[in-house]
């Protein structure tokens, strides 16, 4: 039977590039998203087409409920969870200064990248346990180069990644022992519906002004990729591990 992983957010942007990754390697996906069942038919039926069993979970992770229900989908269809990729994620809706956030906005941001990513980690993580330790199961957290790069202008999702960095650790801490392994992975600026309000700006810094060693946007496959390295097993002595996604942003050059 083929393993089973719970994508957050994953029918748009760097969530659809890990789906479509593990779809590749042979996981059965549970998608979740925000939007209704038929707005997503066909990339359900595109991700189908690698010969993987794929459900989709509506709802959002910042509400418990919502929480609850997703993971219950999950287990109707297969009766286990082999991996969560926590990647659902939101900007604030709009760029402002720091001096200036409202506490909605931050609350908005946090429920959704933290809070709910936090507490659906704790409850896949109480269903993997009753599952036993035979084999390595996992937790992916996508985290964001913005955990420690400072944006003023947006500084409630900077918090929201340093918590999910902190947040990490912590389950990887806690899970080694159960054959658990937790990692962070860091996209750099990735080529997304998120980032495409800005695609000016960084069309200019990583394209003429070498923001990133690598002059070029990220993609989702990129990201895609590592993530269906880490669930291959292929890192099986790196739990808490930061992976880093970013053509180089983040190295320290003079």
């Amino acid at each position: 039977m083929n393993k089973v992983a719970l994508i957050t957010g994953g029918s748009r942007g760097i969530g659809l590039g890990i789906a479509r990754s593990l779809a590749e390697a042979g996981w059965n996906l549970a998608i979740n998203g925000m939007r209704d069942e038929s707005a997503v038919s066909g990339l359900l039926e595109d991700l189908r087409k690698y010969q993987v069993e794929v459900v989709y979970c509506q709802g959002n992770v910042g509400e418990q409920e919502d929480r609850q229900a997703i993971l219950q989908k999950c287990l109707d269809q297969w009766g286990r969870i082999d991996a969560l990729v926590n990647n659902a994620g939101v900007a604030p809706k709009e760029r402002k200064d720091l001096l200036d956030m409202s506490e909605e906005s931050f609350d908005r941001v946090l429920n959704i990248n933290l809070k709910g990513s936090f507490f659906l980690s704790q409850l896949v993580a109480k269903e993997m346990l009753k599952q036993g330790n035979d084999s390595l199961r996992y937790i992916v957290n996508m985290s964001s180069v913005s955990a420690t790069m400072v944006s003023v202008n947006r500084g409630q999702y900077c918090i929201s990644k340093a918590g999910m960095a902190m947040m990490s650790q912590l389950f990887a801490a806690r899970l080694a022992k159960e054959n658990i392994m937790v990692y962070e992975v860091r996209p750099g600026v990735i080529k997304t519906d998120m980032t495409a309000a800005v695609k000016q700006k960084y069309d200019k810094l990583l394209l003429e002004e070498g923001l990133a060693v690598q002059e070029r946007w990220g993609l989702p496959e990129d990201v895609g990729k590592a993530v269906a390295s880490l669930l291959g097993g292929n890192f099986p002595y790196s739990t808490g591990q930061v992976i880093m996604v970013d053509g180089g942003l983040e190295m320290g050059r003079l």
